[in-house]
């Protein structure tokens, strides 16, 4: 049977919607909030040489990670003897291998077919504590590796379809939530068995022949309709940096130059910083996933995520850098922070080849969140990350609260918070005045405020743009800053302190912690407004009345 454009393209769909499919499951099937509401994991299915064929719309941060992450752990099964064998699935979280941070978790699953090898399934989810110095296994100083959790090598977690104990104990034993981690283990698994059960139909009803035409078929017009792309942006090397804020009150640069020629995309990151002493790191599997995910948001959502979208582009990252770090230097907040930076200095030398497609700096931060302690006889651990403004663009005012770029998770619903931990949320709103002025006005940021049940919490803030605000483009103003505000109550008064954005903290009873998000960054020079648009923003709490004069320089309104 010839293969023809109708089937490649049922096939293809037919994966993407499987990668979606497991994802579904997963979140169903999870235990913790962090997976079951925020929806903080990832699924793909990849062909039997380790190329990835479909990657569900999940989190941007595993977009690179998550197929680097599979290539690597095949190559150490490999080197170490150990046989993805039929009926099996491995478990690996250790970052230098899988991608990420020690959080997130990747489970992943060879799909065989008539005693052969025709795909894997895998799935990617952060665990909301796997061990380490805080609550949320994501510290603010940790020196290494292993004050961060459980470190685990690529080994198997099911065999002859039954549960290897000692690789669920490895995780669970290091987690202040066992039972938690248990669970979403065995959601990751079910995610997989969905992703086997989707390709194997496809192989029975299509024969293994046509699926595998199909799938290099499919790589292969990916690959051209990617360097056709790359091939309408302005040949020419662009360059952009910014700067990370290292707890210690430094600066830490990135620096990026894209050359653009003949269809081809090189990124490169020399000129950025030597690795720090503490978790901001970002392995190179972070990296990649920033490159691929702002190519992919600037080249049209026709392209599908795959591995053919990824072959005109070439990275370099120079070993020991806070992009590309060695072995086994801390990484839990590169993952989440580096992260976005990188995303940032990307679209911006981007900017100067196309500014017309590329938005002004979003908030540029996750804002992570970490609380736990022992509450009602039981230890707990809470982790969620709040939102920011989207930068503006050239026709379109930035979106509001919302997760910006490399992340794309929801929030933790009060109620869920309220029912499951020793928190009242007191406050949750959009955060006025910050956004960055403009043509286009840059999205707000959120205010969020959380209140202590109980004693002894601890809680560690994570942010960024505590000092640097978020960048406007072409004549656009910044967004506002991060501010992290710490409430005591004191003989009837309450004092407030101002905490830095990276921080760690305990919390007493009716304490109080509140975080105010960064606003994206403005689009164009600002000028002049109407009141009743003006009007319009204060009602929906994107300005103040107070600041209604100012607002006539502002952004249009929404």
């Amino acid at each position: 049977m010839q293969l023809d454009p109708t089937t490649t393209e049922i096939i293809r769909n037919s994966l993407v919607y499987a990668s979606e499919e497991m994802g579904m499951a997963l979140r169903n099937s999870a235990y913790s909030p962090n997976i079951r509401e925020r929806l903080d994991h990832s699924a793909a299915i990849f062909d039997d040489h380790g190329r990835l064929l479909a990657q569900a719309e999940h989190i941007p941060v595993h977009l690179g990670s998550l197929p680097s992450g599979l290539v690597k752990t095949l190559e150490y099964c490999h080197r170490e003897g150990i046989e993805l064998e039929e009926s099996s699935m491995i478990m690996v979280n250790n970052p230098y291998i899988a991608g990420t941070h020690l959080n997130d978790v990747t489970v992943i699953c060879p799909v065989y077919h008539s005693d052969s090898l025709v795909a894997y399934a895998a799935n990617k989810a952060h665990h909301s504590d796997v061990g380490g110095k805080v609550p949320g296994s994501i510290s603010i100083d940790a020196k290494s590796l292993f004050e961060e959790g459980a470190v685990i090598d690529p080994r198997y977690l099911i065999r002859k379809n039954r549960f290897v104990n000692s690789a669920v104990t490895a995780l669970s034993s290091k987690s202040r939530t066992p039972k938690e981690r248990i669970g979403d283990l065995k959601a990751q698994t079910a995610a997989n068995v969905t992703g086997e059960r989707r390709v194997l139909d496809l192989v029975k009803k299509q024969g293994r022949k046509m699926f595998q035409q199909a799938c290099e078929e499919s790589l292969r017009k990916t690959e051209q309709l990617m360097r056709l792309r790359l091939s309408k942006i302005p040949s020419g090397s662009y360059r952009a940096q910014d700067y990370l804020e290292d707890p210690d009150g430094h600066d830490i640069r990135l620096k990026v130059t894209l050359t653009i020629s003949k269809g081809c995309l090189k990124v490169d990151y020399t000129g950025t910083d030597r690795q720090v002493s503490n978790p901001l790191n970002a392995v190179y599997g972070v990296t990649l996933s920033g490159v691929y995910y702002v190519t992919r948001t600037l080249t049209g959502d026709d392209v599908p995520a795959n591995n053919g979208a990824f072959t005109p582009i070439t990275v370099n990252a120079p070993q020991g850098t806070i992009l590309n770090p060695t072995f086994p230097n801390p990484v839990a907040g590169g993952n989440v922070e580096t992260s976005q930076r990188n995303a940032d200095i990307l679209y911006r030398a981007f900017s100067k080849a196309i500014p017309y497609k590329v938005p002004a700096d979003s908030g540029g931060s996750m804002n992570n969140v970490m609380m736990g302690g022992t509450y009602g006889g039981r230890n707990w651990a809470f982790y969620e990350t709040i939102g920011v403004g989207l930068g503006a663009r050239k026709d379109v005012d930035g979106i509001d609260g919302i997760q910006a770029n490399m992340t794309n998770t929801m929030n933790t619903p009060i109620e869920e918070i309220e029912r499951s931990y020793p928190l009242l949320i007191k406050q949750y709103e959009l955060r006025p005045d910050s956004s960055g002025p403009g043509r286009r006005r840059g999205g707000t940021g959120i205010i969020r405020s959380y209140q202590a049940v109980t004693d002894n919490i601890t809680l560690t803030v994570l942010a960024d743009r505590g000092r640097n605000r978020p960048h406007g483009l072409l004549g656009g103003g910044p967004g506002a800053r991060t501010e992290v505000n710490f409430y005591k109550r004191t003989r009837g008064k309450t004092r407030k302190t101002r905490l830095p954005v990276k921080v760690t903290v305990v919390l007493q009873k009716g304490n109080v912690i509140e975080i105010r998000t960064a606003g994206g960054g403005g689009y164009g020079k600002p000028e002049k407004r109407e009141g009743a648009r003006i009007e319009e923003d204060i009602e929906q709490g994107i300005i103040t009345s107070s600041n209604a004069r100012r607002a006539r320089y502002q952004f249009r309104g929404i």
